[in-house]
């Protein structure tokens, strides 16, 4: 997290489908949502510039994003697929990697219960800034239980775990100046659907995404 502060600059990697052929920043569904959370996250690391970060596509039919992501290529790989296979060392050089909690689900109504997360290197140094990721991954989330929650920029807590003296202290309330609420991100990238499946927030208990079809 300290290198990352220090060069100033966010290296964030999106997957997309083999076929894509676009900009990848004026792009919706899965890959445009990535985008924003990559955007966010940088908001939340550089005092509400959401525009410190390089935003790198890599293809879904190869493991180049993971690739990118173990050689420190990049920091942080959005529309990760979370999959057991890659919370384990991929080699004596290579460790795995951790997922944050998932910001999208696949459509349990096509069999598709695939979950997809930002992934970062599981290795010491990168601990603090794993647990950084999940934090502000769930900001959305949490700001979408409660409509009168985070209606300004000054109302999201101070992330004191971090230490007070750390710019991350500020992230919550940065993150907040650049978006606020998961439902207004799922609708800029795949509209104004009330058919959301495991993608509907639990608005009577916690803010959560419905992580297994049927439940909630």
């Amino acid at each position: 997290l300290g290198d990352i502060l220090g060069r100033k600059r966010l290296n964030c990697g999106v997957i997309v489908p083999d076929e894509f052929d676009g900009n990848i920043l004026h792009s919706t569904g899965l890959e445009g949502l990535t985008v924003e959370y990559c955007r966010m996250l940088s908001a939340a690391l550089f005092y509400g510039d959401s525009n410190s970060t390089n935003i790198t596509t890599y293809t879904k039919g190869d493991n180049s994003g993971f690739d990118a992501l173990a050689n420190g290529t990049i920091d942080v790989l959005g529309g990760a697929r979370v999959e057991k296979k890659h919370d384990f060392a991929i080699s004596g050089s290579v460790g795995g990697f951790r997922f944050s909690s998932p910001y999208y689900y696949g459509e349990a109504e096509v069999d598709d219960f695939s979950s997809f997360a930002l992934a970062t290197r599981e290795t010491e140094n990168s601990k603090l800034f794993s647990s950084f990721v999940n934090i502000l991954v769930m900001g959305p989330l949490y700001a979408g239980g409660d409509n009168k929650k985070y209606t300004t920029s000054k109302e999201p807590p101070l992330l004191k775990i971090f230490g007070s003296d750390f710019p991350a202290i500020w992230a919550l309330r940065d993150a907040s100046k650049y978006v606020k609420k998961y439902d207004e991100l799922y609708k800029e990238n795949f509209g104004d659907s009330e058919a959301r499946g495991r993608n509907q927030l639990n608005m009577h208990r916690n803010p959560q995404m419905h992580s297994f079809p049927g439940l909630g």
